[in-house]
């Protein structure tokens, strides 16, 4: 359910209205009484589900830098994502970790949740997700190092093609310190010694 006052992006009668054709495309009857709201129902998903289009990534980093002497490593872990593969618009979902070493700044924590969740209500491939939340992160705080992890779970995967149920993709990306493979092994350490005690 949506509330009252969201307020959805221009375009979201079009979009229901081609939402309608879809229906009578795969061979559904949208005038039935299941399916006469479904239009939009979807085209106001598919607008929460993309509303990162309209975010932006490098602002939310800025709006809460803080300076700060601090130049050990900072991680951010279990981020939870959902986004869209935009390959087939089926979701792909998981976790993120994030690393960064402060070079005299830092973000509120929340923040770099709210990267993801930007980069990820996007369509989306793992890899560029990747990548984009490192470079908005190392452009934006200009750190020592970032590093990200993203492990995903593919219902392109899942639902259709190979329909393998158990399968996890893991991405990674690093730059400054973090190529430095003793970096890179204390986060992987972390990460793992954390989940291990949880």
């Amino acid at each position: 359910m949506y509330p009252e006052n969201e307020i959805f992006r221009e375009g979201l009668d079009q979009l229901a209205e081609h939402y309608r054709e879809v229906l009578k495309l795969v061979g559904e009857d949208p005038d039935r009484e299941g399916l006469q709201k479904t239009p939009m129902r979807v085209a106001k998903a598919m607008q929460v589900l993309t509303r990162g289009y309209e975010m932006d990534a490098h602002k939310v980093l800025t709006d809460a830098l803080f300076r700060e002497d601090y130049s050990q490593m900072v991680i951010v872990k279990d981020i939870d994502f959902f986004s869209l593969c935009e390959h087939h618009m089926l979701p792909f979902y998981g976790k993120v970790h994030v690393a960064y070493i402060p070079n005299g700044y830092i973000t509120g924590l929340s923040k770099i949740a709210r990267v993801v969740d930007i980069y990820s209500h996007r369509l989306q491939v793992q890899e560029r997700l990747t990548l984009q939340i490192k470079e908005c992160i190392q452009q934006t705080l200009k750190p020592l190092g970032v590093m990200v992890v993203v492990e995903a779970r593919h219902m392109c995967m899942q639902m259709r093609g190979v329909e393998k149920q158990n399968s996890i993709t893991t991405t990674s990306d690093f730059c400054g310190a973090f190529n430095q493979a003793k970096t890179r092994q204390e986060f992987m350490n972390l990460l793992h010694n954390d989940k291990n005690n949880l």
